[in-house]
């Protein structure tokens, strides 16, 4: 079953947030994954949402392979890479059988 990383995230530092990007950009393909949502800021329909925060979300062909990229090493630079730039929340939801 896929997987689906959800990221609640606020830039601090522009620039900075940039190289973050390049390198997990390419961590997440680098282990099956691609963007499905990229840096968007959601319409609110019911309740309210932090303004300036950010959603992103990811497809990974199962949990493992999602466990796997955010453990790897590439991740691990773009996390270092991210310390001051970017705050973030990160979730990983299973996905349904079709």
């Amino acid at each position: 079953m896929p997987a689906y990383v959800f990221v609640d995230s606020e830039v601090l530092d522009e620039e900075r947030a940039r190289e973050y990007r390049v390198l997990a950009e390419a961590s997440i393909a680098a282990h099956g994954g691609r963007y499905l949502v990229r840096g968007q800021v959601p319409e609110v329909v019911e309740g309210a949402w932090p303004a300036p925060r950010v959603i992103t979300v990811l497809e990974f062909p199962d949990r493992d392979r999602a466990h796997a990229w955010y453990a790897s090493p590439e991740y691990e630079r773009a996390r270092v890479a991210r310390q001051g730039a970017i705050e973030l929340r990160l979730l990983v939801v299973e996905g349904t059988r079709p």
